[in-house]
């Protein structure tokens, strides 16, 4: 289940207070009152180590890479490809042998304008995907805003709850991801895919989602979910303009702490082959790629993000990002290592 509404310019140039940020990227405004974290971070000198990973699910050093598996007619890039819980099991396979940590279920798409299926018909297309894939010992996740179809998708061996809602949709959601003691991702959302984008209206679109997003948060965890399972998504593309998307991108540090100094909560990203990406590197007569012609995009973005310290990446198709996310770790460690070694000169 994702969105593609990222559109309009590519981000902000520098401006006054801006300090030097990664090339190409737009830069954040607070970071030269940050101490300085590894070469290519955008904000984050905390992200040099990241937040505790929620218990339950893979836990290497590296990002996460989660495989899409759209058991949809519809979603924005793939819909029809794998409907059908045959052709979805052995895409869902086919992504876990290529590298996927997790392989996310959805069957319902929530591109912009799409109407919601009845909750019977998204139970009748996820249930027995999910089922087949954890027999074969793959980690799935479920990526639904009812607690009905996540209250299944656990029971037949789930490990995770995608809500692309953060609970707004479905006010059962929470007090279920509670009582079953799973992680839980909470989305920055403002509204069903035929409302969304006449909501994408912001002053400060990282100091607005990380409040929307604090009160998502205080919400689950008054109805009982656990801050330790608790992981945050940005919402790229979901009432958010290209502009948007670019500015969250540059600010995984603020977002993971919810603009504060307290508890960072693991962070997802879900850029794949989103429109902005595809309006960034447009054909020469103007027109935005494809959504697939924007995989190598994705690619770039997953390792930018991985270096920033997102906990995962959401994305299509797993080898490139496969390769990106251990690239970008090693880049971390490297950098890590170079910035003790520099501080022993200091010391010395």
């Amino acid at each position: 289940m994702t969105s593609d509404a990222g559109m309009g310019a590519v981000g902000p140039p520098d401006g006054p207070g801006h300090a030097p940020g990664p090339p190409g990227l737009p830069n954040a405004p607070d970071l030269a009152q940050r101490p300085p974290g590894p070469p290519g971070l955008s904000n984050a000198p905390d992200l040099a180590l990241r937040p505790p990973r929620p218990p339950g699910l893979p836990s290497p050093a590296r990002c996460l890479v989660m495989g899409v598996v759209n058991v949809t007619p519809d979603s924005f890039s793939d819909g029809g490809s794998w409907f059908g819980a045959d052709a979805a099991i052995a895409r869902g396979l086919q992504l876990a042998e290529q590298g996927a940590d997790i392989v996310d279920v959805g069957g319902e798409s929530t591109r912009p304008g799409a109407q919601r299926v009845p909750a019977d018909e998204e139970l009748r297309r996820v249930e027995p995907v999910i089922s087949g894939l954890v027999r074969a010992g793959v980690q799935v996740s479920v990526d639904t805003m009812r607690a009905e179809v996540a209250q299944a998708a656990l029971e037949v061996g789930a490990r995770l709850v995608n809500d692309v809602s953060g609970g707004l949709a479905d006010p059962e959601m929470p007090r279920l991801v509670g009582q079953a003691g799973v992680p839980y991702v909470v989305m920055h959302w403002r509204g069903h895919s035929h409302q969304m984008q006449d909501r994408a209206v912001y002053q400060d679109v990282t100091v607005e989602v990380c409040a929307e997003l604090r009160r998502r948060v205080d919400a689950v965890v008054a109805a009982g979910v656990d801050p330790a399972l608790i992981i945050l998504d940005p919402g790229l593309g979901f009432a958010k303009l290209a502009e948007h998307n670019w500015e969250l991108l540059t600010h995984l540090a603020d977002i993971s702490r919810l603009g504060g100094s307290g508890r960072a909560f693991p962070v997802m990203i879900g850029a794949s082959r989103k429109r902005f990406l595809g309006r960034l590197l447009p054909a020469a007569d103007g027109s935005a790629r494809p959504f697939a012609g924007s995989d190598d995009a994705t690619v770039a973005v997953t390792a930018l993000a991985a270096a920033a310290g997102a906990w995962c990446c959401r994305v299509h198709e797993v080898p490139g990002n496969a390769d990106a996310v251990r690239v970008a770790q090693a880049w971390r460690e490297a950098a890590g290592a170079a910035a003790g070694a520099g501080t022993s000169r200091d010391a010395g």
